[in-house]
């Protein structure tokens, strides 16, 4: 079994930052990717928090990741923008695109940046919780490698583009960040590192069936697509979308270049009170949480919303350290 630390905050931020501003990073760059890989393990999501890492510094180490590179804008049409990430780090870029949605957004209601060429932006939830924290809807998705078959199909053709809606709350935000597998890679390869099975069907063998070990579906790249055909059908437009709007590189084209990377994404931020909405979706979004949490179960939980648990959970690893698997950390300490 693997070994779980804890360790404040404070110290994991420093670390993450010490460790990126010896990789060329700018100090102020260095602080935004650091915090971002820290809030996600602290939120209680290290598969894509501290979790990655390792894997992000190796693919600066690879040339991948150019930790000068900053967003151009290429194009803009009153509340779109159209951004070229020029390979710069996932975590920074995304940041700053979901940054210039929202300040579309307050100009203009609604804002939407359209990112090309650029990397792996780790916890999607993060730029959606941007979005909340600024008053406004955050919807966010990105395209990725071809890591998920076509309903039917026996070959990845698929990326498992993660898509994420978060809603304003005044109790705390919805926040739904979801994979279009039935189990994010990064989950996987916990229960993999476990030795653990899946709880439920995961994704295909090589023979075609349901399997529930992560290790064959992280071997062959066959997850299960979330609603079966209906996850694949939303996985090929969430492709083209993302590609459209940015100009950038499909999840096919991704994939012949043997990496991950060169991705394109999405950020639209919608400002409730530009709309004059505040009020109205208040009581809305209440009444709707009300009547869920009232639902009969047929077990002794109630019935929860996406991110419900989200801010006492912080609230907890602020106090008692954010848990991080000793291996993972015996691994970032040794960049240091």
């Amino acid at each position: 079994m693997n070994k779980t630390i804890f360790i404040s905050f404070s110290e994991v931020f420093k670390t993450l930052t010490d460790i990126l501003a010896k990789k060329d990073f700018s100090y102020s760059k260095a602080e935004t990717c650091a915090w971002l890989f820290a809030q996600a393990s602290l939120d209680g999501v290290p598969s894509h928090g501290l979790n990655r890492f390792p894997v992000f510094l190796e693919m600066i180490e690879k040339g991948l990741v150019k930790p000068g590179a900053e967003p151009e804008l290429l194009h803009k049409a009153i509340m779109f923008e159209q951004w070229n990430g020029h390979l710069g780090p996932g975590p920074s870029n995304a940041q700053f695109a979901m940054f210039r949605a929202i300040q579309l957004a307050k100009e203009f209601g609604v804002g939407l940046v359209a990112l090309q060429n650029t990397n792996h932006w780790m916890r999607a939830g993060n730029y959606g919780l941007q979005a909340t924290e600024a008053g406004c809807i955050g919807i966010c998705f990105t395209n990725t490698k071809p890591n998920l078959p076509a309903w039917g199909g026996a070959e990845p053709k698929l990326g498992n583009n993660p898509l994420v809606i978060a809603i304003p709350r005044k109790e705390g935000p919805v926040l739904l960040d979801m994979a279009m597998s039935q189990y994010s890679y990064g989950k996987l390869n916990i229960f993999k590192s476990q030795g653990a099975q899946m709880a439920y069907d995961a994704g295909f063998d090589n023979g075609g069936d349901l399997t529930k070990d992560p290790q064959t579906i992280i071997g062959n790249e066959l997850a299960l697509p979330i609603g079966l055909w209906k996850g694949a059908g939303l996985s090929l437009v969430l492709d083209m979308l993302a590609s459209i709007l940015s100009g950038g590189n499909t999840v096919h084209e991704i994939g012949l270049k043997g990496e991950e990377y060169a991705l394109s994404q999405i950020f639209i931020s919608i400002s409730p009170e530009k709309l004059g909405l505040s009020d109205l979706s208040n009581i809305q979004i209440e009444s709707i949480i009300n009547d869920l949490q009232g639902s009969k179960v047929f077990g002794d939980e109630k019935v929860r919303f996406p991110g419900e648990n989200l801010l006492q959970k912080r609230e907890k690893n602020m106090k008692e350290g954010v848990p991080v698997d000793k291996e993972i950390w015996d691994k970032i300490i040794a960049f240091n």
